[in-house]
């Protein structure tokens, strides 16, 4: 059987990853349920999968972070400690990250490798170049974008689906958390 592989990222209205500014984490919008619901979600058993770059951002960003940062949210904890999978070629053993291997090799054949042999879903949040080319290769079977209710035209970073092909996205699941953040699930297939 395959594992499901979800490529699972948050974005402003505009389509961006982060922004700088004086926005915060999650641009200032959070609620407990969105963190209830995050933390439902990382609760599962699954592997994360990381591209180099997201990896050294969540391991300095948790590194320089204190105790009461939102950046250990509980699901952020949680997702810490699940297994993982970083896809790198120039990254090695060990990675300040528990349960954490590096996968050298291109990410279309490290993750069709790891949909082939694991037991439990894969997850990746964030890793957004590396999510496109499996999204163009196949290989993610559900797209979550949490969209947080802000345009970020000015200050916005990290465009989303820079550089994505083109898909059709068929829309499996969609939910409103804390009344205005919005969690949207597809199916995505390349177009044409």
């Amino acid at each position: 059987m395959t594992a499901t592989y979800t490529f699972d990222v948050f974005s402003s209205l505009d389509g961006f990853g982060a922004a700088g500014g004086d926005w915060t984490g999650y641009w200032g919008k959070q609620g407990p349920e969105l963190l209830e619901h995050r933390l439902a979600q990382y609760g599962e058993e699954q592997r994360m999968v990381f591209g180099a770059t997201t990896y050294r951002a969540f391991a300095q960003m948790l590194a320089s972070s204190t105790e009461d940062s939102e950046v250990r949210d509980p699901w952020v904890t949680r997702m810490r400690n699940l297994p993982a999978t970083v896809v790198s070629t120039t990254l090695e053993e060990p990675l300040d990250w528990p349960d954490a291997t590096v996968a050298k090799g291109d990410a279309v054949d490290v993750v069709a490798r790891l949909k082939a042999e694991s037991d439990v879903p894969l997850r990746s949040h964030g890793s957004l170049s590396m999510n496109c080319a499996l999204m163009a290769a196949g290989l993610v079977d559900r797209l979550q974008v949490t969209v947080f209710p802000v345009v970020t035209g000015r200050t916005g970073a990290d465009p989303v689906f820079r550089d994505a092909a083109d898909f059709d996205l068929e829309l499996i699941a969609s939910r409103t958390l804390d009344g205005r953040i919005q969690e949207l699930v597809y199916r995505p297939t390349l177009h044409g």
